[in-house]
């Protein structure tokens, strides 16, 4: 009894406690509820908040695409190359007398197409051993480069005055090309182009025909030497040529031909043909006993590797086949984004005096 009636006496003290506050509470005036709102009601105010939250989402997409982008970088070539056409064909070549061995290798890589084509012929005129090997790297579609593999070294084999004026014949012979390919290009609105980096071996000489910035080095005396220079619309004698020829060159990413093209000289380009010639420019050298090996290829290799590494990998391999396929597959690894493609031509100096030559073709 004792304990409920404690209870009771506690409660009904509270309720008069509670009785006894109630009193001056109500002649309080009521307060402003709160709103319990995600944004605030200003409408200046939940624009910056959803402006504000936009800046957050698009940062965190950015840091996803950038870390993709990296590891896409970091990946292995057989995860990095679509399935359509072959990702990579190398291989070698050896003249019947043994004076030169070849090695090629063209790689995708990480573009979705191939654009990349080669060229290797050898044939005879006049008792005089020709040995021809090309890169053409094209842009705007594949058409330009393979045209130059099916027709440009036959144009110039086929050029009355090859053997008697080389570099004229050499010159005539891609400046025609390039007239026949524009003429027969079906599709005039499209800008199919490529540039050419070829070397003519006649003899004890080596002629280097460029257009374009694929490049050659040679290795001599263990020094490496390019012989051909790139180009370029920032190059300060193609931007004087291309302005007096009435074009401009202009910068958006890289120097580029009226905000358009990154080179200053190729094949095809029908819309730039004004500023954007064929004409090669040609270096002769003597092949003697200091000329150990030539290196053609396309920029997709001259982006990431330097002459100086692309001539001191050549000479870490056995052979040039291997030196072609080392090259393509370091450049990749270094972050190439484009197609690569070499050529290494290795000579042979204590097989140069026999004289047995062979007539092959192939690509």
């Amino acid at each position: 009894m004792v304990h409920s009636g404690g209870m009771m006496d506690q409660e009904g003290r509270s309720a008069a406690a509670a009785s006894t506050a109630a009193v001056p509470r109500a002649a309080r005036p009521p307060r402003p509820r709160k709103l319990k709102r995600l944004g605030v009601r200003h409408p200046l105010k939940h624009i910056r908040f959803l402006a504000a939250a936009k800046m957050v989402a698009d940062a965190k997409v950015r840091e996803i695409g950038e870390a993709t982008l990296v590891a896409a970088l970091a990946a292995p070539d057989e995860t990095e190359t679509a399935d359509e056409g072959p990702a990579h064909v190398c291989g070698g070549w050896k003249s019947e007398d043994g004076s030169l061995k070849c090695g090629y290798s063209s790689l995708k890589g990480r573009r979705a197409s191939m654009e990349d084509f080669y060229d290797i012929k050898s044939s005879k005129i006049d008792d005089n051993q020709i040995n021809l090997f090309g890169v053409f790297d094209g842009h705007g579609g594949t058409h330009a480069a393979e045209y130059l593999k099916e027709h440009l070294f036959l144009n110039l084999l086929k050029h009355p005055a090859f053997i008697t004026d080389i570099k004229s014949a050499i010159s005539e012979a891609y400046k025609q090309t390039d007239s026949d390919f524009l003429h027969a290009e079906s599709n005039s609105l499209r800008e199919y182009g490529s540039t050419a980096s070829t070397a003519i071996l006649v003899g004890n000489c080596l002629y280097v025909a460029n257009v374009g910035d694929s490049r050659a080095v040679i290795s001599k005396a263990g020094k490496a030497i390019p012989l051909s220079d790139d180009h370029k619309p920032n190059r300060s004698d193609e931007q004087k040529r291309i302005e007096n020829a009435g074009g401009f060159v202009t910068f958006s990413g890289t120097w580029r031909v009226g905000g358009i093209l990154a080179m200053s000289r190729a094949f095809g380009n029908r819309f730039l043909k004004q500023f954007v010639v064929a004409e090669p420019e040609i270096q002769e050298q003597k092949i003697d006993g200091e000329l150990e090996f030539l290196i053609l290829a396309s920029d997709g290799l001259w982006d990431v590797v330097s002459n100086e590494h692309a001539v001191a990998f050549v000479k870490g391999e056995d052979d040039p086949e291997a030196a072609a396929q080392k090259l393509t597959e370091i450049a990749f690894k270094r972050g190439s984004t484009d197609n690569i493609t070499c050529i290494v031509v290795e000579f042979c100096h204590d097989k140069m005096g026999d004289d047995s030559p062979q007539s092959t073709n192939q690509s």
